[in-house]
């Protein structure tokens, strides 16, 4: 079974820095990662993936239109299944409740540790086998 990660974030940089951090897992086929620019895309890519393969849903909050902690209960709605963790700029405290609270599994600050990142992805990708 081939296990997906979709990353929300509006910024385009954010694809290649996750695309090379990531190239040796990507190209060994551990997992796959997808990228939607806005909360609604990634709803409706959410909502298309019904195998159990999606396996983690990373977040940026701060997008235009609708916010990460916006889409956060949607996508907790339609997929109670895949673990949701946010990604802030702000890690504050009042910003780390808001997500927990609005169904978070995690909230990661800017810049990422994808060590941590990494440990996190490698647990899923456990729970998920």
């Amino acid at each position: 079974m081939s296990f997906s990660i979709l990353v929300v974030d509006d910024e385009p940089d954010v694809e290649v820095l996750f695309r090379q951090q990531f190239r040796r897992d990507l190209r060994a086929g551990r997992f796959r990662m997808e990228f939607a620019t806005s909360a609604p895309a990634a709803l409706q890519r959410a909502t298309e993936v019904r195998e159990p393969s999606l396996i983690l849903i990373l977040s940026d909050i701060n997008m235009p239109g609708m916010s990460g902690l916006e889409m956060l209960p949607e996508v907790r709605a339609k997929r109670p299944d895949v673990p949701v963790i946010m990604i802030t700029a702000y890690g504050d405290a009042e910003t780390r409740k808001k997500a927990i609270e609005r169904g978070a599994d995690g909230l990661l600050t800017k810049p990422i540790d994808f060590t941590m990142l990494r440990r996190e992805i490698d647990t899923r990708l456990g729970q998920a086998a």
